[in-house]
């Protein structure tokens, strides 16, 4: 099995990996994130394994919860942008795929929505309800 070193708490799902500590390993799994280091992303661990070119996931479950505030959801929507174009992956362990606001806006230009099995960011969600 692929060792990961794992940041944050163990994913709900199996995602194949040995979840280690310390090197060496083969990947990154971040299981959770809070708000602040959501907004504040800078894990030394995790930015030297995407300098190495080695794979990092992020476990969609273990986000934040969408805030109530309109600034805020924006704010955390922007810092997962900043992740998935550094080359973090998101996953949910295979069962669904994340939205993003740009995929949101080609999808609605389009007239289309997301399949059920989707998961939106917050802004994405608000530009497919028309909102923005």
């Amino acid at each position: 099995m692929t060792r990961a070193l794992l940041v944050g708490r163990e994913p709900g799902a199996e995602l194949g990996y040995e979840y280690v500590t310390e090197p060496p390993y083969e990947a990154v799994v971040v299981g959770s994130l809070t708000l602040g280091q959501l907004l504040r992303f800078r894990e030394e661990p995790v930015l030297e394994a995407l300098a190495q070119g080695k794979q990092v996931l992020l476990y969609t479950p273990g986000l934040p919860e969408a805030p109530k505030n309109r600034s805020l959801a924006g704010s955390l929507a922007s810092a997962q942008r900043e992740l998935k174009n550094w080359g973090v992956l998101f996953t949910d362990g295979g069962r669904k795929r994340l939205i993003t606001a740009e995929e949101a806006r080609v999808l609605r230009q389009q007239g289309r929505r997301p399949g059920t099995d989707a998961v939106l960011t917050p802004l994405a969600k608000e530009i497919l309800e028309g909102s923005n």
